[in-house]
């Protein structure tokens, strides 16, 4: 478990950059799953099947568009949110040029589980480095404080959107969507508990 306060400026970047890194893995495999996706990701997936962009560069176009939403909300980007913003999709496509093709259920359903705990997990790790939130955190939060509305309606309004207009796109609802959807905050939250994160 990595210690909560003085540590130098390197050691958090490094810190930031594994964790992008490793959370680049977990989306790639639960991509490579075959079996639906996050939100976030069939929107990026969408924007990869219209526009024929890779995966990893579709989703740096949508966080770069997440960021441009930043403006007017008057929420400050910090190094890690740029990070964020170029490294997860340009990991992810790294990641997915390895990653073997599966066509058994339960071996994709398994590379799916894996992928989601590795999200999780990358999560509290690359917070844990405290050089700024990510684009979509970063957004969801200053709509919620711009409409003073709670947090989670402003992210159920958001994913609940750019689901419907990647899944339009052809982007992949399936099953791991679901699992997806219903998992992650509470594995997020063990998470951030294991690497002392403390809560707003």
């Amino acid at each position: 478990m990595l210690p909560e306060t003085n540590r130098s400026l390197p050691i958090r970047l490094v810190i930031l950059v594994f964790g992008l890194f490793i959370y680049g893995l977990g989306v790639a495999l639960t991509v490579q799953a075959s079996l639906g996706i996050a939100p976030w990701d069939v929107f990026a997936q969408g924007i990869s099947i219209q526009t024929g962009l890779s995966f990893g560069v579709s989703t740096v176009v949508v966080s770069a568009l997440v960021l441009l939403a930043w403006i007017p909300l008057k929420v400050k980007p910090g190094i890690g949110t740029v990070a964020n913003a170029i490294l997860i999709g340009l990991f992810a496509d790294f990641w997915l040029l390895l990653l073997p093709d599966l066509t058994i259920y339960w071996q994709q359903l398994l590379m799916f589980l894996i992928g989601v705990v590795i999200v999780a997990i990358a999560t509290g790790l690359y917070i844990s480095s405290q050089l700024g939130s990510g684009p979509r955190d970063g957004l969801m939060q200053g709509t919620a404080n711009a409409l003073d509305k709670p947090f989670w309606l402003v992210r159920t309004g958001y994913e609940g959107t750019v689901l419907t207009v990647g899944w339009l796109m052809g982007g992949q609802v399936r099953e791991g969507t679901l699992i997806f959807a219903l998992s992650i905050g509470y594995l997020v939250q063990l998470s951030l508990k294991f690497f002392k994160i403390p809560k707003d």
